[in-house]
């Protein structure tokens, strides 16, 4: 096995294992109405009130609208990243190909939208203001560009920071193995840093969940 074997869609009884990787962990998404009035659930509403906050308060009437797609993507990327990190779990947001799945279409939205609502203003993105005569169709097809990479830019950022905390974790977690059996002290040392890394990690994760939720969001301000 090679270190990249860890990120291979495995199968079980011919199903693949991401279908499951995704399903599941949906359902941990708490409901509100099952909730009793508790720390946890005081706990729960604070961190999802001020997340909202800081991601729809750019936005306007039209946008805020997007408040349950948001907030959904948000709780459900936590959950997904997160997840990961358990043992004998499989993330999958590291790859590639779903994360595009998940980014296209909602970035599509922000697009049509901007294109019904306010068509002259959508169309303006594309030409600078002030621009010159003569680079105005070099400059509409370097923003037209720039405009199809953001969601693949979305997506390669969520799969590279995944993918690489995944790799220290793998390569830091097998090097404690290996001198648990010839140097316990320095072991210990590499143990350590493997906490200190999981922790940073679970950081991470959250944080591009909440990072790929803002972009989306900041999206669909220049678009309404």
């Amino acid at each position: 096995m090679t270190l990249f074997d860890q990120f291979s869609i495995q199968h079980l009884m011919g199903i693949p294992i991401i279908i499951p990787a995704i399903l599941i962990p949906m359902l941990m998404i708490p409901s509100t109405k099952r909730l009793l009035p508790s720390r946890p659930y005081r706990l729960f509403q604070w961190v999802t009130k001020s997340a909202a906050k800081q991601i729809l308060t750019p936005l306007n009437l039209t946008g805020q609208t997007w408040t349950n797609t948001l907030m959904s993507l948000l709780l459900m990327l936590i959950i997904l990243n997160t997840m990961g990190l358990f043992p004998y779990t499989f993330t999958p947001t590291t790859q590639l190909s779903m994360n595009i799945a998940l980014a296209f279409p909602l970035w599509l939205a922000t697009v049509l939208k901007g294109l019904k609502t306010n068509p002259n203003h959508a169309l303006a993105h594309l030409v600078p203001e002030g621009a010159p005569g003569p680079l105005i169709p070099a400059l509409i097809i370097i923003e037209t560009i720039s405009l199809f990479i953001r969601p693949i830019a979305l997506a390669v950022r969520l799969t590279a920071n995944l993918t690489a905390g995944h790799l220290l974790i793998h390569l830091i977690s097998t090097a404690t193995m290996v001198l648990m059996q010839i140097m316990l002290p320095i072991a210990t040392l590499t143990l350590t840093l493997l906490f200190l890394l999981t922790a940073l990690e679970i950081a991470v994760a959250m944080i591009q969940a909440y990072v790929f939720t803002l972009l989306l969001s900041l999206y669909l301000e220049e678009n309404t």
